[in-house]
């Protein structure tokens, strides 16, 4: 890193809990300081300290601290914060209002109406970042011609658009006033279609700077990209951030003489460029922080590693961080920290464990860590402040951490060295749970010593923390095993080898600032400016002399801006980018063509078409050659390099390695003598043979036995990872194995997944990740699924145990079965499942079998889509499959499947599948994914043996069983203790009057219960019939919401539980019943009774409110929000999915864009939710204005019958279906039916609230909800494709 003479450049990581300063100083020599982020007996700013110690070491003179700095001396400060993050976390930002298009007051609140845990019936949902809200009198829609249409306006993307009603700012004006009245100086102004034509937005804003507001984010300038949901929250989160961000700026720079207006002063963003400081906004500003450390690492590992693909491994105390580098940052342009969505270029930095700091914990027989984190107050036992055991806590107590090498910066003082006692007793107390849970439990073994139990903690810890690795890189069709880890922070390097090893990478490299590389990516970042608009071009040649006039606009934008910035032309380059999809998808990927150079056939700035399919292929093992591509955006990205270059060369190795102290450490087997070395006497060329302690100031690094460090030439640490020690695992229960297993299997199903979700083709696969894959025994009994649907969670198993006992001996290597029948474990036609037994030599019969069930789109019926509302036969919603050899001998039987899904057609009313390209294209995919399942256990038997993996395979069962058991004995004992009966019932009905009954017999001693649906009503005569495999389903749902923590999801949930289900009843119907209508909402009634039984909770809306849009050239589905019932300590959240469902509705401007329709209104229905002491969440009201004439379908419940309140708790509000013709007359359609609609109708869906809970007239609880153990961030693109995965 290039120096002025005399001047200093400064690079600080302003992070969670310490703040890291990397300092060049003048003569190009290095220093580095780590101190607290928050120390305020001692400083006020952290990063200003760590200059002033820097300087006043360096000139040997005293700088007071309450004194301005000089900066004379001071060239630049670069600068990566955790401000903006910190604000969003803990909701410390700037008051904010939000001003959106009238009927929109709540789409912020809704947003995607998903919720966040599948499982958690409070349904906790992050809040929104405004204060208030002001709807605003304007509207624009896509102009489509129709008669009466006004003039149309051009958007930036080319499409035109109608202003249907101008912005008024005289009624505006008045209530701008009242809000800077009432102290709210800060604004979000969020306008449908602001993406494409800005003027209202900007007319709102000039007003609101007029009258005074101190900062007001345009959505159309925070983010010009479609979808109001997104962009909304961006420009929210600026609003709420940019102030604080600000004020933190200006704080800082009143520490130094001329506030700093002599240095550059640069702010790294979320994008991994630098920006100058008045340009540093806080949507851009959330990954500050960690983006540092990517920067860090590609500047560094990647280059010495020749090129060779780079996993970053960040695990600090609170927070562990992965991230991929291969030549070129990978970016996503949306993704969601702390509940708030950010529609911004930002690193796909992946949050996957709470660090050093997740806690341990000991659960039915299972070693679990995190996700709960101890936070950096009060920290883990060891910090003395009285806080619980964790990952640091067990790395301390098997000797892999030396107190002596950490400052003495703890204890309620901030004054004590580490306590290894805390560590130790606080472990004690979890190794007696553990102890007595072996000695007393249902497998009787040996007890295990305090080393034995912290050592499992940590192995269970490594398993847990490859799962997403693993995810992240198989997601783009990557190998991990290929990829070199680069691993720093403070906590990683205790972790790295063993992971390293888990994941099959033979190299890990540690650089020697790792544990501030997150300063030293900062120090050599460089500055980056963009600049993006929208587009809806097609990517054909006639467009493409537009889309290179457009990209050299925003090329000219980029250069000015650097330039302005003091960077000359020479220091300036950029890339283009095209965000690209294939029409009628939503998968659209930003690609950049500097590795694609121009043909004849493309724009001058690359030929962006190759490297769109060279990426498609590699993501997704397929390309559409038939489908048109679109151009979503165009955007150019700015270098300004910087110059700066690290230059502090380590020293070369003089003699043998000095061995500082030798220490004990325990690994498999037992304690081992273990050399410490200073890493600062190291140099060049010195190996060393693990096991051994590598230590600095800032982190300690274990080699672990059977791997081999070096220092290269650039003075990091190359580890050389040996194969493990084999080691005998038998098949008795161990409860560490147990843990390990567990997330193994989970692992197999989690992959299996990604190949399906790669290589489909169906939108409704590829994108709504509408899918389960699961693996089950040789009986057919789930052992894993994943990710979670609620309604595919019991029915798999099913499918699978009939297969068996249909084909008996008639199922052979080489054959995979398709199936969809109800009656064979189905739960409606569109799900098809797939089948393949796994054999394995020696074995006659199957020892596992996978499996995938996705939903299709279209396999025939009397209604495109295949879920009629008015179907009175299995016949009429599509192509049946009963037991059905997909493959026969390793041979796709194309012609068969065809016939079979064509074969709905010869029925008079029918048609056979519309989309037979997408069902065998999906199958395929289907059988890949579960080709990849039975490679992974194929791997899995040969690491283990076949009889190890199939007893633990039993174990993870009994571990589920175990759960359920001690729930049900606690749900009995406090009935018990209370004098009230171990029986409890419910009952509730369908809108036509059939009812649900449930007796539950509770047996306390075996911690059983019978579940006796005895009295349901019978078969219908329509679709609401439900599956066997669907009253399942619903119950393994139920059991696990009511043990409240994470369980295997497998057949143990059910082993304590016998259900009866009366045959020929609307819950067990005949073969020939039609059950589209059961899949969907009776499956939520069977919930709501299961829950009132037990009184968990009030009654959810208890409905999926399915409408179906359609005519000769369009199609449209969407379920929709409603409100979700109280509990004992929480309110009901208001428009939220609930239960058996969890779909994501598709984004306003979206649906404007795609289909004939203007969304008039989407918000609460307030006063919905029933009253009680605590009130359930309110349904939401939606109304669509038709354009064209089309068909709607609405299949509906609740309608008729209001979700129950609990305990003294009033009924949430009925549905309501209205259609409201163009003439004015309004007609009630009731819960279900078909009718055509006309341009200028309107239909009107009022969704059903929740129940309240408890008597309204009791005190209202105080305000808030009951503390929760913090839990980390978590965030990236892997947790992105599970929220999707769940949200269906």
């Amino acid at each position: 890193m290039g120096s002025p003479k005399g001047r200093f450049h400064f690079a600080i990581d302003r992070g969670g809990t310490f703040t890291d300063v990397f300092a060049q100083c003048p003569g190009g020599h290095v220093r580095v300081l780590k101190l607290l982020s928050e120390d305020p007996a001692n400083y006020v700013d952290a990063p200003t300290e760590g200059i002033r110690r820097i300087l006043e070491q360096e000139g040997g003179l005293l700088l007071p601290r309450d004194r301005p700095l000089d900066t004379s001396r001071i060239a630049s400060i670069r600068m990566g914060t955790t401000v903006a993050t910190n604000a969003l976390l803990e909701r410390r930002g700037e008051r904010v209002a939000l001003l959106v298009t009238r009927g929109f007051r709540d789409l912020l609140h809704v947003g995607t109406q998903a919720r966040e845990d599948l499982f958690d019936l409070a349904v906790p949902m992050p809040e929104v970042l405004y204060e208030e809200v002001l709807e605003v009198d304007e509207r624009v829609v896509l102009y489509r011609g129709e008669p009466g249409a006004g003039t149309p306006v051009k958007g930036c993307t080319g499409d035109l658009l109608e202003v249907q009603q101008p912005v008024d700012l005289a009624g505006l004006r008045g209530k701008l006033e009242g809000l800077l009245s009432r102290g709210i100086h800060s604004l979000a102004v969020v306008l449908m279609h602001s993406y494409t034509w800005a003027q209202h937005e900007q007319q709102v804003g000039a007003l609101a700077r007029e009258l005074g507001f101190t900062h007001v984010s345009l959505s159309s300038e925070a983010m010009p990209m479609v979808r109001i949901v997104p962009r909304g929250h961006t420009a929210c989160a600026d609003a709420y951030l940019t102030p604080t961000i600000q004020r933190y700026v200006q704080g800082f720079c009143r520490g130094f003489q001329g506030q700093l207006k002599d240095v550059q002063v640069l702010f790294m963003r979320s994008d991994g460029g630098l920006a100058p400081m008045d340009s540093f906004s806080g949507s851009r500003a959330v990954l500050s922080g960690p983006a540092g450390g990517v920067v860090g690492y590609s500047a560094t590992t990647y280059r010495v590693e020749g090129g060779q693909p780079v996993i970053g491994f960040d695990m600090g105390g609170t927070s562990t961080d992965v991230s991929r580098y291969a030549g070129e940052f990978e970016h996503v342009f949306e993704a969601s920290t702390a509940g708030v969505t950010l529609q911004a270029p930002q690193l796909d930095i992946n949050t996957v464990a709470a660090g050093g700091g997740s806690r341990l914990f000991f659960r039915s027989g299972l070693f679990v860590v995190g996700p709960e984190s101890a936070g950096a107050h009060p920290g883990p036992a060891c910090y003395r402040k009285g806080g619980p055991v964790t990952v640091t806590d067990a790395n301390l107590v098997l000797g892999r951490l030396l107190p002596a090498s950490f400052p003495c910066i703890f204890g309620p003082g901030e004054n004590q060295p580490l306590s290894p006692e805390a560590s130790q007793k606080a472990l004690e107390a979890v190794a007696t749970e553990v102890n007595s849970f072996l000695t007393n439990g249902p497998c009787p073994a040996s007890p295990l010593s305090l080393e034995e139990v912290a050592m499992g903690f940590v192995r269970v810890a490594n398993e847990a923390m490859c799962r997403p690795i693993r995810a992240l890189t198989q997601a783009r069709g990557h190998d991990p095993s290929a990829h070199v880890l680069a691993c720093f922070g403070g906590a990683g390097g205790q972790h790295a080898c063993a992971i390293a090893r888990a994941l099959g990478m033979d190299t890990v490299h540690i650089h020697r600032h790792s544990g501030l590389l997150s300063a030293l990516g900062l120090a050599l970042a460089d500055v980056v400016h963009e600049a993006q608009e929208p587009c809806s071009l097609p990517y054909v040649p006639e467009t493409f002399v537009q889309l290179d006039q457009r990209l050299r606009c925003l090329e000219e934008q980029c250069v000015d801006a650097l330039q302005a910035q003091g960077f000359r032309r020479s220091q300036i380059s950029t890339e283009s980018f095209l965000h690209l999809r294939y029409q009628g998808t939503d998968c659209a990927l930003m690609v950049s063509a500097h590795q694609h150079p121009p043909t004849a056939r493309s724009p001058c700035a690359g030929d962006f078409g190759a490297a769109f399919v060279e990426r498609y292929m590699r993501e997704f093992g397929f390309i559409i050659p038939e489908r048109p591509v679109v151009v979503d955006d165009v955007r150019v990205r700015g270098t300004g390099r910087s110059g700066l270059r690290l230059e502090d060369i380590p020293k070369a190795q003089t003699g043998p390695p000095r061995v500082d102290k030798m220490t004990q450490c325990y690994f498999e087997g037992g304690y081992q003598e273990t050399p410490v070395y200073l890493l600062g006497e190291l140099g060049y060329g010195h190996k060393l043979q693990g096991p051994c302690l590598i230590i600095d100031s800032n982190s300690t690094i274990l080699v672990e036995p059977g791997c081999q460090a070096e220092v290269t030439e650039t003075g990091d640490i190359r580890i050389s990872v040996g194969a493990e020690a084999p080691s005998t695992v038998g098949a008795q229960l161990d409860p560490i194995q147990l843990s390990i297993f567990s997330h193994r299997f989970m692992s197999i199903a989690e992959q299996m997944g990604r190949i399906l979700q790669r290589t489909a083709i169906s939108t409704n696969i590829k994108e709504r990740l509408d899918f389960s894959c699961a693996l089950f025994g040789p009986d057919g009994g789930l052992v894993s699924n994943a990710p979670h649907i609620p309604v595919h969670l019991g029915a798999m198993q099913e499918t699978v145990q009939f297969q068996i006992q249909h084909l008996g001996a008639d199922l052979h290597p080489g054959d995979v079965l398709l199936s969809n029948h109800p009656s064979a474990g189905g739960s409606h036609l569109p799900d098809l499942t797939v089948i393949t037994p796994v054999f394995w030599p020696g074995q006659t019969r199957p020892v596992f079998y996978v499996a995938s069930r996705g939903h299709h789109a279209d396999i025939g019926g009397i209604t495109p889509g295949s879920m009629p509302p008015h179907s009175t036969t299995l016949q009429q919603e599509g192509a049946v499959f009963l037991s059905f050899k997909l493959v026969q001998g390793g041979v796709f039987q194309e012609e068969a499947v065809t016939e079979a899904l064509r074969a709905p057609g010869k029925i008079p009313g029918c048609s056979g599948t519309r989309n037979l390209h997408d069902n065998l294209s999906d199958l395929r995919a289907q059988v890949a994914a579960n080709q990849k399942g039975i490679q992974l256990v194929g791997e899995l038997i040969g690491q283990y043996s076949l009889d190890v993996v199939q007893a633990y395979m039993g174990h993870i069962q009994a571990n589920a069983e175990l759960a359920v058991r001690d729930m049900l004995r606690a749900f009995g004992t406090s009935r018990q203790a209370r004098g009230l009966p171990l029986e409890v019932s419910a009952e509730d009905h369908m809108d036509d009057g059939s009812p649900i009954r449930l007796h539950v017999q509770i047996n306390l001693s075996q911690g059983s219960a019978v579940f006796d649906f005895s009295g349901t009503g019978p078969e219908v005569f329509g679709n609401l019939n439900a599956p066997r495999a669907i009253t399942l389903s619903a119950l393994i749902y139920c059991l696990r919401c009511l043990v409240g923590r994470d369980i295997p999801l497998n057949q143990g949930c059910l082993a304590p539980v016998r259900v009866v289900i009366p045959r020929g009843s609307i819950l067990d119907p005949s073969p020939e019943a039609a059950v589209v209508g059961g899949n969907v909402l009776t499956s939520q009634r069977v919930v709501d009774v299961i829950l009132g039984a037990f009184g968990a909770c009030a009654a959810s809306q208890g409905c999926m409110n399915n409408v179906t849009l359609g005519n000769a050239h369009m199609g449209y589905y969407e379920t929709v929000a409603g409100g979700a019932g109280a509990g004992p300590c929480w309110h009901g959240r208001s428009g939220v999915h609930s239960h058996m469902t969890n779909t994501r509705i598709t984004d306003p401007e979206i649906l404007e864009s795609r289909y004939p329709v203007i969304l008039r209104r989407f918000e609460l229905r307030l006063g919905s939710g029933g009253r009680g002491r605590f009130r359930g969440g309110d349904g939401v009201i939606r109304e669509l204005l038709f354009r064209e004439e089309a068909l709607l379908s609405v299949l509906t419940e609740r309608r008729a019958f209001q979700p129950y309140g609990l305990r003294g708790g009033e009924p949430g509000a009925r549905g309501l279906n209205l259609l409201i013709r163009k003439d004015g007359r309004t007609v009630n359609l009731g819960g279900k039916t078909s009718v055509s609609v006309y341009p200028g109708d309107v239909f009107c869906l009022h969704t059903p609230g929740g129940g309240g809970y408890g008597d309204p007239e009791d005190p209202a609880p105080p305000p808030g909800s009951p503390p929760q153990p913090p839990a980390f961030p978590e965030r990236g693109s892997v947790y992105e494709y599970r929220r999707a995965q769940e949200a269906v």
